[in-house]
């Protein structure tokens, strides 16, 4: 088998860097880490109203039962009327992704 060595340089611009997959996705999870959310927040990341996340992500008792703190969770649910709703960023942020399909398939 024939091999061809090339040596060859290209240019990383200087407001650049090059990592690897690895340290960004540290890097990513640092960012969510000691970090919680406001329902605006989850409003944000999920494209949708607070109703909508509400009746398909926070009450349906098959996702409460994972989300609510009271259960082990990582969701602060208001208990009363004054509070407000807190997310663990990183942790809901995982449950999104592992539940993405059945949170919007119908």
């Amino acid at each position: 088998m024939q091999r061809l060595s090339v040596n060859l340089t290209i240019p990383v611009p200087d407001d650049s860097v090059i990592i690897s997959k690895v340290h960004l996705e540290e890097l990513e999870k640092l960012q969510l880490t000691g970090v919680y959310w406001s329902m605006k927040d989850l409003e944000n990341r999920v494209c949708k109203k607070s109703e909508w996340i509400k009746e398909n992500i926070l009450y349906p008792s098959k996702f409460r039962k994972i989300l609510d703190v009271d259960e082990g969770g990582f969701v602060f649910y208001p208990k009363s009327k004054g509070q407000t709703w807190s997310f663990h960023a990183m942790l809901m942020s995982k449950f999104l992704d592992q539940y993405f399909q059945q949170i919007f398939s119908r």
